[in-house]
């Protein structure tokens, strides 16, 4: 454990963000498209719209702007395909 906690540079104990959350959403979403087939790409929009609206009104961070409008994009993309 320790020999991670060097490699990432980890020197504070745990703590929950709201980034955590989104990326298990979107980790959940990927699935479902994989299991359940395109239709589940609303799930992912849904999840890519509210986080793109919390990275304009508080976190205003250029990555997870860029990061929620691709994955924003990529949705409708596979509910294009429906």
């Amino acid at each position: 454990m320790e020999k991670i906690k060097k490699f990432f540079n980890i020197t504070t104990a745990y703590k929950f963000e709201w980034n955590d959350l989104r990326a298990f959403m979107t980790l959940l979403n990927v699935i479902c498209i994989m299991v359940f087939g395109l239709s589940a790409a609303w799930l992912g929009l849904a999840i890519s719209v509210c986080g793109l609206i919390r990275d304009f009104t508080t976190d205003r961070h250029i990555n997870g702007i860029v990061m929620h409008l691709t994955t924003v994009m990529l949705n409708i993309y596979f509910i294009s395909m429906l």
